[in-house]
Order: structure tokens, then C-alpha cells, then sequence
């Protein structure tokens, strides 16, 4: 990230953009090119269900700025149907598909079922070929209480993975970002319906303050908010952009399209 900006990432679960918030964005054309106008990141859950062409994601990759990041979510193949075990092929072909973003790939997001508890030998195996393969930043999301222990900090630091925060959290410690890697990484779901509700101001500062004491050069915070069944993920996401004193990408800057913005918290809010 240039200049001054704080080394913070926030985007949404993909760029729908809903009609009530359409004034957020600038001109484009395509939905992803007017979403780029006001968030410069966006994760692409799609991956997850069905593969797309590399020539897909070499046009994503040519409608975004430099300076803009996508991050893909793993095959459910791999991780929901194989359960980490095998599919060599499946991983393969996506990490081939992903690649046609080039530089403005900025990281791979593994998000495990509920069911799927911490066995060492599956794990381990299942991160050593994915490291053979990529070097691109990582992001795991587990969600079984076995992942959630001190013994597994030595498995994020050997494989340089971070592990996601989630809210809402599932079992205990998941809210916490932790683990190793280039980046911290965030994912709000929707609270208290999951993928629809609108997160309030007080629940969006405690986010905002907890990506501010943690970004840090060399170490992002991306934070992506997935609760987009309703829309809101996209109004949250801008509410966290003023709150995290990050400034819009670009063509946002028009008179029709500007959104009252928060105060970001001062020093004292901070805990300074």
C-alpha cells in the first residue's frame, strides 16, 4: 500500500452492490469496476462453489487498479468434500485458474466445515503440499474447538499461515485473529442473523480499533464482511473504511456518491 494509508484492507464478500447503496460507488463498466471505485479488496467466495477460467480471473485482474487485492477462497472439494486429504488435482487446477490474477492475487483463504477437528498428520501433509505448491499469503478458518489451542501456534509459524477471525465466533477464541504470515485477516459473517444482519456503529468501532492497534508495515489487516444476503456487508464495509481512517480508492470522490463519515477513533479510544 502507498503513501500513508494504514497498511488495512476492507472489502466485501464479493462485489454485488445493492441498489440502496448504489450512490457509494462511482461509474464503471462492469460491477466489479464500480466496486473498485470505492473499496480496493474483495474476497471471491465463488471459487469455494465452482471453478472459473484463468481467463476469468485474468479480466478481474485487468478491470481493478494496481493497487487492488483479491483474495480466493479455497474448492469446497478440498476442503469440505476430500477433508484435506488427496485432491491434488482439484488444488492444482485451482492454484493454475488463481494465478491468472497475477499481482493482484493478494492471498488464499481456507475455510474448514464445523465438523472437521485437528488431526496433526492430515493437517500438516495437507499444508505441506499446498507451501510445494504457492507461496501466496494463506488464511485458514477453522471452526472446531481443536483448532483452538497454543500447541497449533508452531503449525501457523512452519507453514506461514494466519488464522481468521470470525464473528460471530463459533466456539471459543475463533473471534482472535492469530497464527503467522504477511497479513491478519478478519471475516464478519452478519451478527445476530448470520450473512444478513447490519452490524451497529458501537460492534464496528471495537473492529475498527482492533485493526488499528494490529496493522502494522509488512503485516496487513484485512477485514472482509460477508454479511451480503441483504446488502449491508457493503454500507459496514464503508463504515469501516471512515472509522479506520482508510480513504476510498478513487472515482468515488462525486457529490452524488459521498457518504457522512465517522470520526476514527482518537488515541485515548485506542487505549494509548
Amino acid at each position: 500500500m502507498s503513501g500513508t494509508r494504514p497498511p488495512i484492507r476492507i472489502g466485501c464478500a464479493g462485489w454485488s452492490i445493492a441498489s440502496a447503496h448504489a450512490a457509494l460507488f462511482g461509474e464503471g463498466d462492469s460491477m466489479l469496476a464500480r466496486y473498485a471505485t470505492r473499496f480496493d479488496t474483495v474476497e471471491i467466495n465463488s471459487s469455494f462453489y465452482r471453478p472459473h477460467r484463468r481467463q476469468t480471473y485474468e479480466r478481474w485482474a485487468a478491470t481493478v487498479p494496481e493497487d487492488f487485492r483479491f483474495s480466493a477462497k479455497l474448492p469446497r472439494a478440498i476442503t469440505h468434500e476430500a477433508r484435506l486429504i488427496g485432491a491434488d488435482d482439484v488444488l492444482d487446477r485451482f492454484l493454475d485458474e488463481v494465478s491468472g490474477l497475477g499481482d493482484r492475487l493478494g492471498g488464499v483463504l481456507v475455510q474448514l466445515p464445523p465438523s472437521l477437528a485437528f488431526d496433526a498428520r492430515i493437517v500438516e501433509n495437507f499444508f505441506e503440499r499446498l507451501r510445494v505448491r504457492t507461496d501466496v499469503a494463506l488464511a485458514c478458518e477453522p471452526r472446531h474447538r481443536s483448532w483452538f489451542v497454543p500447541e497449533l501456534d508452531a503449525l501457523w509459524e512452519r507453514f506461514d499461515v494466519a488464522r481468521v477471525a470470525a464473528d460471530p465466533a463459533r466456539v471459543e477464541g475463533a473471534g482472535e485473529v492469530a497464527g503467522h504470515g504477511g497479513w491478519h485477516y478478519w471475516r464478519w459473517h452478519g451478527s445476530p442473523k448470520i450473512y444478513y444482519s447490519a452490524y451497529d456503529d458501537a460492534a464496528l468501532r471495537t473492529l475498527a480499533d482492533d485493526l488499528l492497534v494490529r496493522a502494522r508495515p509488512g503485516r496487513e489487516a484485512w477485514c472482509i464482511l460477508d454479511n451480503t444476503a441483504a446488502g449491508h456487508a457493503t454500507s459496514d464495509a464503508a463504515t469501516m473504511q471512515a472509522l479506520c481512517g482508510v480513504e476510498p480508492t478513487g472515482a468515488y470522490d462525486t457529490p452524488a456518491a459521498r457518504r457522512p463519515r465517522a470520526s476514527p477513533p482518537t488515541q485515548a479510544h485506542l487505549g494509548f
